[in-house]
């Protein structure tokens, strides 16, 4: 199984930290988050593709073309046109399923193989305020029809972690583009429910890391991601 591992951003909201690292570089308990997601990769995975961009040499530098027994494969992200575009740019060398997630995010190895078994599905969380998140809209069967990006006052508090199954009938789709010119992947995603059941499977434990005040909420629960 291979896995895209999206790390192309430049961190903007981390301040002055990424002006000289990349995000996904950032060190916590002295190593990067990159490399505590890679290191918690279910054996399964035997591929890691990195979409790289903002001083994505330092990722190349650090993990070379084998890391922790994987192959790492480097797709550089000239223009940063979205996560639809980033997936798009290793879309011929992609097997029939893979996997997707964010490359600063924390996720869950029991996750990330509940992950594997699905053909397509997001990785959902439920949270006390869903107003910053895409919310899942789900049908009466369980299959995901839409997200919501950042509704307000919304009930449902089901949100996409930006973890997800995917298989190559995701490039039969045009990208759905975004208001800020970027295209989006799980804008784009939830439109195969035309034809496609997109399920999801709820995480166990999830940490975003969006501003410098993640990096110690992060730090605080590492080991019970290992």
């Amino acid at each position: 199984m291979q896995i895209v591992i999206l790390a192309a951003g430049n961190g903007k909201r981390m301040g002055d930290i990424t002006q000289k690292v990349p995000k996904p570089m950032i060190k916590i308990k002295g190593k990067p988050i990159l490399e505590h997601k890679i290191n918690s990769l279910p054996e399964e995975i035997d591929e890691v593709i990195l979409v790289i961009g903002h001083l994505g040499s330092q990722i190349v530098d650090h993990f070379k073309d084998n890391f922790g027994g994987k192959k790492i494969t480097y797709f550089f992200q000239k223009k940063l046109d979205g996560t639809g575009g980033a997936i798009h740019l290793a879309k011929d060398v992609l097997r029939e399923n893979f996997l997707v997630m964010m490359g600063d995010d924390l996720y869950h190895r029991n996750d990330v193989k509940k992950m594997l078994k699905h053909e397509l599905a997001v990785l959902a969380f439920e949270v006390n305020d869903a107003s910053q998140f895409g919310v899942l809209d789900v049908d009466n069967q369980g299959h995901v029809v839409d997200i919501i990006e950042k509704p307000i006052n919304s009930e449902n508090k089901l949100i996409n972690t930006g973890l997800y199954a995917m298989n190559k009938n995701f490039f039969e789709y045009n990208l759905i583009a975004l208001n800020n010119g970027e295209f989006g992947l799980p804008q784009t995603l939830v439109k195969m429910s035309d034809k496609h059941q997109i399920k999801f499977e709820k995480a166990t434990l999830w940490q975003p890391i969006g501003f410098p005040e993640d990096l110690e909420k992060a730090k605080e629960i590492l080991d019970k991601f290992i």
